[in-house]
């Protein structure tokens, strides 16, 4: 197994099949210098609550580009982002953001997401046809972020374009020269952003994320400028291809699984059910990273010390040792055991209130406005060149039957 097996053009299209040998081969494979791979259930789950791992990020970026890499913008301000602590500064700066984001109320946040939701669908309007990614799942959650942030949506385009290039250096095959280029100038270009925030919240404040970031208080602590700028870089490479990917995702599942969507459309309060099971059955994060901070035994695994170990979670989640029937989509399905899709443990995701909010707004309002939506050409889709987030660069659907 190495590197280059998850950058074939087969595994962008379906990476499944390659998910079933490497669980079939073993519970954890070696991929290079004290870098291992595992994609079964119970593994991940285990590894991803056990507090001797933990992130070293830098030391997964070594084992891919070299020590030398590790100095280069990109790695060292995602280095910098909650994403990669450890207890106890992950536990401080977790405990501030969530203060952070409670103060927001889930009914702010709701009525965010409704009102982005049916601004780009009147933009859609009576048309035929449409891009569902270019035109809906894509514009969405950059523009909820930039309500959230309190920054003007006409940058929504801009910053999301920078947060694409740069949330690609979270790949686990490496980027080519040009790649790591551009993921370098999508790093200082949206730092160099929220610092100016940043001066023009300390002015004046306001009711966003950036400015109760900057006066939120825990015990004494509050956060230093460069974790507020961090961690608003954060909300958008975290809430933005994961969200528009996961919209993608699940459309897909729904037109290839027309059964699904009768049901879904028949109960529409099967919709939690449905987009948990969507985000098992073709989640949009693929992946996970852990380092093992000391000799770790597992049943038949042993990790020796610094072992970075790349957790296959699209393959954890199809794992017939977790799941009935994994490879069948069933809205009906009454699993004992949660999906990895928001990962697990003390990491588990910080936004995931907020993906589920904009998942179920997103899908009831598509499925409200065109209950006769169809895909143009459901075989013919282009699916990102990435293996840590999985989604299609363009899915055009028909808006009636005929």
């Amino acid at each position: 197994m190495q590197f280059s097996d998850f950058s074939s053009p087969a595994f962008f299209a379906n990476p499944y099949p390659l998910y079933e040998k490497i669980r079939a081969v073993g519970p954890i494979l070696p991929v290079g210098p004290n870098a291992f791979v595992t994609g079964r259930f119970a593994i991940i789950d285990a590894l991803l609550r056990d507090p001797r791992m933990g992130k070293t990020y830098l030391q997964s970026v070594a084992a891919r580009y070299g020590a030398d890499a590790t100095g280069q913008p990109v790695f060292q301000s995602l280095n910098r982002t909650l994403l990669m602590m450890n207890p106890p500064a992950h536990t401080r700066l977790r405990a501030l953001l969530m203060k952070t984001f409670n103060a927001r109320g889930i009914e702010k946040l709701t009525s965010i997401v409704e009102a982005t939701t049916h601004e780009l669908l009147e933009q859609i309007g009576t048309r035929a046809e449409f891009d569902l990614v270019g035109d809906f799942a894509l514009p969405l959650p950059v523009r909820i972020i930039c309500r959230l942030l309190d920054v003007p949506v006409a940058d929504a385009t801009a910053l999301g374009e920078a947060a694409s290039r740069l949330v690609a250096a979270f790949d686990l095959a490496p980027l080519d020269a040009a790649g790591l280029q551009a993921a370098d100038e999508a790093a200082l270009t949206l730092e160099r952003y929220f610092h100016g925030v940043i001066e023009q919240r300390r002015a004046q404040p306001g009711d966003d994320l950036v400015s109760a970031m900057l006066s939120v208080e825990d015990e004494g602590a509050r956060l230093s400028d460069d974790e507020v700028v961090s961690n608003a870089v954060l909300l958008f490479i975290a809430g933005h291809e994961t969200t528009s990917n996961m919209i993608g995702n699940m459309t897909i599942a729904l037109f290839r699984h027309p059964e699904q969507m009768a049901a879904l459309q028949r109960d529409p309060a099967l919709m939690p059910r449905a987009i948990a099971e969507c985000m098992r059955y073709d989640g949009a994060v693929q992946m996970l990273v852990r380092t093992a901070f000391e000799d770790i035994s597992l049943g038949d695994v042993t990790l020796a010390r610094g072992s970075v170990v790349f957790m296959l979670t699209g393959s954890a989640n199809r794992d017939p040792a977790a799941f009935t029937d994994p490879e069948t989509l069933d809205f009906a399905r009454h699993a004992s055991t949660p999906s990895v899709a928001f990962g697990a443990g003390i990491h588990y995701c910080l936004g995931a209130r907020l993906a589920a909010l904009e998942l179920e707004v997103a899908m009831r309002a598509l499925l409200t406005r065109f209950p006769a939506m169809s895909p143009v050409d459901l075989e013919g889709l282009s699916w990102h060149r990435r293996n840590n987030l999985r989604g299609v660069t363009s899915l055009r659907v028909r808006t009636n039957a005929g």
